[in-house]
């Protein structure tokens, strides 16, 4: 029994790892890539979709669905180790990787000689209609209450 759970809290101990690496994944791409504020917002609700996900399918795949103290202190203890210990090392990595990957992107621009304008005003334009569905949304739920 005090094995089990103990096997259990460094299993969890790591999902606190991988929700740290994910959360720093995200940090270094909102860096390397500048965005708008509902662009951001997005990242963060996809962050914590993907984190989420990672916990419950851990929690079924290791633990029968059953929810533990100790399992929530584990990935507590494993993303502040985490935070303390490699997050700065996996930070640098990532953007390193990050800025490498933004080279290669200009230089296939360069090299395939594309404009960069039409891709622009394509962002742009998705990112207003984004916001205006947003909007719509919102008026409508003001409607609604």
């Amino acid at each position: 029994m005090v094995q089990d759970q103990t096997y259990l809290f460094l299993v969890f101990s790591l999902t606190g790892i991988m929700i740290g690496l994910l959360f720093d994944f995200c940090r270094v791409l909102r860096k390397s890539f500048k965005t708008t504020d509902l662009i951001t917002c997005i990242e963060d609700i996809i962050f914590w979709i993907l984190a989420g996900i990672l916990i419950l399918y851990n929690i079924w795949y290791f633990n029968n669905g059953e929810i533990r103290l100790f399992i929530i202190l584990g990935i507590i203890m494993g993303t502040i180790i985490y935070i303390l210990t490699l997050s700065n090392i996996v930070v640098k990595i990532f953007s390193i990787f990050m800025n490498f990957l933004k080279n290669i992107i200009i230089q296939l621009f360069k090299i395939l000689e594309l404009p960069y304008k039409p891709i622009v005003l394509i962002y742009k334009k998705i990112c207003v209609i984004i916001t205006n569905i947003v909007k719509k949304i919102v008026k409508k739920r003001k409607k609604l209450n």
